[in-house]
């Protein structure tokens, strides 16, 4: 056999092999993580929602949260049933509030991407509020109904702000 021919039949070897890979499961369903990303490329969602209402009381404004469908959202609705919750929480990577439940709410951590308005538990002992955006395995606790990532902005304000969580609507009404 020539060296010709041996180049050809390894070329042509090298060609199935190539053909006969699939892609990795991961990046199948879209989650290709490479050197230089952090963030799912494209990131699904398919998380539900209950038609059951929180409330968030920041200051003298009133938040309505409709509640995530899982264990974790029925278990924090079942804590504010015995009261109030208030939270001191600060500003986070820029893109969050973040504070100390004080207790811990059973996780169903799943990959997501964190939208404005997102109601989140994090390490099953922290509670959080998203005005921006981030990827990562978490909770969805429900989302924060007609507020915009600015309106949250102003409303959370810059530094630390204590934050109260209800199943009562309190006067004046969610806005």
């Amino acid at each position: 056999m020539t060296r010709r021919e041996v180049f050809a039949i390894a070329a042509t070897l090298g060609l199935q092999f190539l053909g006969s890979c699939s892609k990795p499961e991961y990046e199948s369903r879209g989650e290709f993580y490479g050197v230089l990303h952090s963030e799912t490329v494209q990131p699904q969602e398919s998380e539900t929602m209950l038609k059951e209402m929180i409330y968030v009381r920041i200051g003298d404004q009133t938040l309505t949260v409709q509640l995530a469908d899982n264990t974790s959202a029925e278990a924090f609705k079942e804590l504010l049933e015995q009261g109030d919750v208030a939270c001191e929480m600060s500003d986070y990577g820029g893109f969050e509030k973040v504070g100390a439940l004080g207790t811990t709410l059973p996780s169903n951590d799943e990959r997501i991407t964190t939208e404005p308005g997102d109601l989140i538990l994090y390490s099953g002992d922290q509670i959080t509020i998203y005005y921006g955006t981030n990827t990562w395995r978490l909770t969805r606790l429900g989302k924060i109904q007609g507020r915009s990532s600015s309106e949250l902005k102003t409303i959370l304000g810059r530094g630390d702000v204590t934050v109260v969580f209800s199943t009562n609507e309190r006067e004046g009404g969610a806005k």
